[in-house]
């Protein structure tokens, strides 16, 4: 559907903030453009894909920095696409700002998440503590932790999503920033289990096979927008809006979902590895 792709969105996103940084109004844009306001707000929402050439005038009346303008005149060329791979700078960094606008609008996300703690759901230190492990660059770490712990905004704001995590079971031993970090990480998860839009999950390690253990993705879902997958590894990230494929993840949730702890159980086995990891201090 036209308009409504992740790559729609972080073009739409990135449109709004070199408007706002320009302190232009919407109407004042559009007038300046030659069109109408509402024009504007549904390129801004993502709601409608501009022409590369109207993002090159949009951008020229808010006098944007030349790299940008051919940055977002390229991410213009095909917004509508199937897939939205991206691999390196600066792509991934659209790719974030579309990810936080789509859990903004997101009315349920499902987050499956062997190996770590997912990112909705990290504390501070823990985040810090993953991004200074995979060397990222120093004066990049806090902005990147203060992004992370934004994007909590999604499940505690008025009208928020529900959130359905599911974690492997082995999440809970590992030792990222030292016991005290990792104890103050799984307190936390117990309070997000007991928020009554969070079904917070745990794959045992004794499970069967699963479409978890072929790594992590999150499924976001909307009232009136195509569902949205996001995969991601350590040097790229993949953004997934087709039907088909779609409902391929959804189905890879029921799987998920067949061999997950029930909610219960899942708090008790968190409740457990804390006492150990307090114990073994």
């Amino acid at each position: 559907m036209a308009g409504t792709t992740p790559k729609a969105r972080a073009l739409g996103a990135e449109l709004r903030r070199a408007r706002e940084e320009a302190d232009l109004g919407l109407r004042q844009l559009a007038a300046q453009l030659g069109t109408s306001h509402a024009t504007v707000s549904r390129w801004e929402n993502g709601l409608r894909s501009p022409k590369p050439e109207d993002v090159a005038a949009y951008l020229a009346k808010v006098d944007a920095p030349a790299e940008l303008r051919a940055e977002l005149v390229e991410l213009a060329r095909d917004p509508d696409g199937s897939h939205w791979l991206s691999v390196g700078m600066p792509d991934q960094h659209r790719q974030l700002a579309a990810l936080l606008e789509i859990e903004r609008e997101a009315t349920s996300i499902t987050t499956v998440s062997p190996l770590l703690v997912p990112g909705l759901l990290q504390t501070a230190d823990y985040a810090r503590a993953i991004m200074i492990g995979a060397e990222v660059p120093h004066d990049e770490v806090d902005m990147r932790v203060a992004v992370r712990l934004g994007r909590r905004e999604a499940i505690v704001r008025n009208n928020a999503a529900k959130l359905r995590a599911f974690i492997g079971e082995s999440v809970l031993y590992q030792l990222i920033g030292g016991a005290d970090v990792m104890a103050d990480q799984l307190r936390m998860l117990l309070k997000y289990s007991e928020m009554t839009n969070v079904d917070l999950r745990v794959i045992p390690m004794r499970s069967g096979w699963h479409p978890g253990l072929e790594g992590p993705f999150s499924l976001d879902q909307f009232e009136d927008r195509t569902p949205v997958v996001q995969l991601e590894n350590r040097i790229s990230a993949l953004f997934l809006h087709e039907p088909d494929e779609v409902a391929a993840y959804q189905h890879a949730v029921d799987r998920v979902d067949e061999e997950a702890m029930n909610p219960s159980d899942s708090s008790e086995l968190i409740s457990s590895a804390i006492s150990r990891m307090e114990t073994a201090k």
